[in-house]
């Protein structure tokens, strides 16, 4: 296990939205350097950096045509070197992401697959044996290629799936089993890769839907042993290097496959979606919303089991958001939004702060999509940093922005939030400053439910000498609780301990010693 993620709290930046310093309208790697400062000064001491590959943006980067290569709106080889000397000097560690499972179609590897004679990528993606065969199980991209066949791909046309073989091989014909050697240089080339990037100093990798390797392989066996292979290189050659998965089965992602961190992803109906994001028939039900209907039971089981079975082997690292879902600002309130980072940040496992959450940046309805984000582009939107030009971001023209910025009156910036002392910026900073003082609050720190009872407030939990009091509905609760010789730590909304009970006003959270 990579010692520095026991301490480790990252930062996630979508490079194209972040900071522009060539006056294009896109962000750059100059941009993120520019702004490493800033980073450590939240509190922050990792980067999660979404792709910065060469690429034709058919999905915001996720469509990588050269993997060793910076797409030239970033910058180049040597500025991604610059970016992790520099943030290494400010002791900030930067994982790059990782696309495992597809390419870009403009990929030389793809292209030469295409070809009608057989060549050494013929088999580094999956093809049909006809342009007749079509199986309706899986996603074919039809009659586009020179060679006879259909390609699979993993979700849009442009993104052909690579072949890492099938777990279980139902047409002979055209799908190899996962031990074909063939399926094995797939493999290799992944690594290569990775390989790639560590020797030009990343600490590792965010991989892009881990778990979806080999095909057929609906328990993840054959998938998990390809990121196993992979685990032991890293352990041999860069035992500091970090993967976490985006996977969301700890038991799969770390127990199996040997990722050090593991994802609770927004998936309808789990524990974090109930958390945040949760509606049914257009109502909110979320447990952070004030309404009072939301309930915390679901993610109570779902991660104190997981937590309990990864307890010493991995990290379950939960998000405030990502570029992938929208931003809490769309569904709760600034008061319901502090509550929801105070007990992102006061959980155990590696947390995850979005870039402009800290300031409450706002999802942005009705855009048009921009490089594939369709619903997601929303939440890609620029940083939004001061009262000057774009708000900070940009020195370019606003028809050149990659996406406009918020333009409302009250746009919250770095600059209008910093100082104030009602600001989700005041809450992030806190609780992760409180979060760096006292090991037990800390990724490794002891934690227990003290209560979390389905339809019920507040939510109480234990980190060793510390328990945290949150209540999300907007009405008073009271809770019975010895506070004995307790110290109130930190907190905000209104609270009192009386009489052998403590009394939460509506949208409260106090943190006791």
């Amino acid at each position: 296990m990579p010692n520095w993620l026991k301490d480790a709290i990252f930062y996630e930046i979508y490079p194209q939205s972040f900071c522009d310093t060539n006056g294009d309208g896109i962000g750059d790697l100059p941009g993120v350097i520019k702004k490493l400062d800033y980073v450590n000064q939240l509190g922050c001491n990792a980067i999660w950096l979404n792709p910065i590959y060469d690429s034709p943006f058919m999905d915001g980067g996720y469509d990588v045509r050269d993997h060793k290569k910076v797409a030239p709106r970033y910058g180049t080889i040597a500025d991604a070197e610059k970016l992790f000397e520099t943030a290494h000097k400010k002791g900030i560690k930067i994982l790059l992401d990782l696309v495992p499972g597809h390419t870009s179609d403009k990929n030389p590897w793809f292209l030469k697959s295409k070809k009608a004679a057989k060549n050494e990528y013929s088999n580094r993606y999956i093809f049909t044996d006809s342009v007749w065969e079509s199986p309706p199980q899986y996603k074919f991209i039809c009659g586009v290629c020179e060679r006879d066949g259909n390609y699979m791909v993993n979700y849009f046309s442009s993104q052909p799936a690579l072949n890492y073989g099938f777990y279980n091989v139902t047409h002979p014909a055209w799908q190899l089993p996962c031990t074909h050697s063939d399926c094995a240089k797939t493999a290799e080339a992944l690594w290569d890769i990775m390989d790639f990037w560590l020797q030009k100093g990343a600490d590792g990798f965010r991989v892009d839907m881990a778990d979806s390797l080999v095909k057929n392989d609906e328990e993840k066996i054959g998938t998990a042993a390809i990121w196993r292979e992979i685990r032991k290189k890293l352990d041999t050659n860069y035992p500091q290097a970090a993967l976490v998965a985006e996977w969301c089965h700890p038991e799969r992602a770390i127990l199996n496959a040997g990722f050090h961190m593991d994802f609770y992803l927004d998936h309808r109906g789990n524990g974090y979606s109930t958390l945040f994001r949760f509606e049914e028939n257009g109502e909110n039900h979320s447990f952070f919303s004030p309404n009072g209907k939301g309930d915390i039971s679901v993610f109570a089981h779902e991660y104190g089991y997981n937590l309990h079975l990864t307890e010493g082997k991995g990290y379950i690292s939960l998000f405030t958001c990502n570029h992938d879902i929208p931003r809490m600002t769309r569904t709760l309130d600034p008061q319901a939004i502090k509550l929801a980072y105070a007990m992102i940040f006061t959980l155990p496992g590696v947390p995850f702060l979005y870039y402009g959450d800290e300031i409450g940046m706002r999802y942005l309805e009705g855009l048009v999509s921009k490089e594939g984000g369709y619903s997601r582009t929303g939440s890609r939107t620029p940083m939004q940093w001061d009262s000057s030009q774009n708000l900070g971001f940009s020195s370019a023209p606003a028809k050149k922005l990659y996406l406009p910025v918020d333009n409302a009156a009250d746009a919250p910036t770095v600059e209008n939030q910093k100082n104030n002392p009602d600001s989700i910026y005041k809450v992030v900073t806190d609780i992760i400053k409180l979060r760096k003082e006292n090991p037990s609050l800390g990724n490794d720190g002891s934690f227990e439910f003290i209560y979390a009872e389905a339809n019920q407030f507040p939510l109480v939990y234990r980190r060793g000498e510390f328990t945290v009091f949150i209540n999300t509905f907007q009405n008073a609760v009271s809770l019975d609780f010895d506070f004995g010789n307790s110290e109130v730590v930190y907190s905000f909304g209104v609270f009192s301990f009386e009489n052998g009970k403590a009394h939460l006003g509506g949208q409260s959270f106090v943190l006791v010693k």
